[in-house]
């Protein structure tokens, strides 16, 4: 019997320094991504433009890098904080963990290579070498056309400098701080399809990481069909909000749409008279997470584009439950 007790003893040991030895290497060796060293981006007016078309009206990376306006109808960005970072995405919005957006602007990465911004771009990695919580869908962006990332560092380069104080390092639940360290990977860029073909609207509904919101997850982790919505977003006020099925269902989802109605439905927020109506949280005024006036300024070819390969998924069943008030006397 005693013997038996020491081989248990001695697997238990051994597997204890496994796990441990497994640890030490994902924590320590991990991610093993290195940053193109001769890279520079040529800011050309071309680049800067598409850049800035991309950061601001298809990949958004301004909705997260910048400070939000929750007081406003669907959050748009306040001024004096384009491209500063400072957005806190925490445990009440199903993250595993507290994260803030970074500083993209000169002020915070005029230290960084192009290099290093492609590397954080497409494989989620900072500049001293730690991932990022993939709440920056840099899984999506690694796919991205070589010319579309560099203009988007072309872009950066060219924002006003903002000086922000240092945001609160991020804290990551165990075992997604191992397992975050994991996901990164080398770009694998496509060759951008060209307008009209069917490959053109995959690439556009990539590069906006439209299924990320659309489809239902829990602590990051996808758990419901693709574009089927239900994703939870909850609200400081105690409110929720949830994605909208965008699967071609005749009833649940956009199948009742035309192509024009659906482009219409993003481009009445690019009307010039437009102004975001104030939400009055006490009264229960409906609030959404999506970045309307962001997403409005893509081209209609664009918007086109993202219709037609929606109108070729799959349909799936369901409405998800769009708002939740808050509780009464929150």
């Amino acid at each position: 019997m005693k013997s038996l007790l020491r081989i248990l003893g001695l697997l238990v040991l051994l597997i204890a320094l496994a796990a441990g030895g497994a640890a030490l290497y994902v924590s320590t060796a991990l991610p093993d991504v290195d940053a193109p060293a001769d890279l520079k981006v040529e800011l050309t007016p071309e680049r800067i433009e598409r850049g800035r078309y991309l950061a601001n009206s298809l990949c958004v990376c301004m909705d997260c890098h910048s400070t939000r306006d929750w007081d406003l109808f669907a959050g748009p960005l306040k001024p004096g904080s384009f491209g500063g970072g400072g957005e806190k995405f925490d445990r009440t919005m199903q993250f595993p963990g507290e994260f803030y957006s970074k500083n993209i602007t000169p002020f915070a990465v005029k230290d960084w290579s192009d290099g290093e911004l492609y590397r954080a771009i497409t494989s989620g990695i900072s500049k001293d070498g730690h991932p990022f919580f993939p709440v920056m869908p840099y899984g999506n962006y690694n796919k991205l056309a070589t010319e579309d990332v560099h203009s988007i560092i072309a872009y950066l380069r060219t924002l006003d400098p903002i000086e922000t104080q240092p945001y609160p390092a991020s804290v990551i639940d165990f075992p997604v701080n191992l397992i975050m360290r994991t996901i990164p990977a080398p770009a694998a860029p496509m060759i951008r399809p060209e307008p009209g073909d069917r490959a053109y609207g995959e690439y556009v509904v990539n590069a906006g990481a439209c299924a990320e919101c659309h489809t239902k997850s829990e602590k990051g982790k996808k758990i419901g069909k693709p574009f089927a919505g239900d994703f939870v977003f909850n609200l400081p006020n105690g409110a929720i909000v949830r994605s909208s099925n965008i699967t071609p269902h005749p009833t649940d989802g956009i199948g009742a749409w035309d192509k024009a109605t659906f482009i219409a439905r993003f481009k009445q927020y690019a009307d010039s008279s437009y102004a975001p109506p104030k939400v009055d949280w006490q009264a229960g005024d409906f609030q959404t997470v999506m970045p309307w006036m962001m997403y409005a300024n893509m081209t209609e070819e664009d918007l086109g584009a993202i219709y037609d390969y929606l109108r070729a998924l799959p349909p799936v069943a369901g409405r998800p439950e769009k708002w939740t008030p808050a509780p009464t006397g929150s």
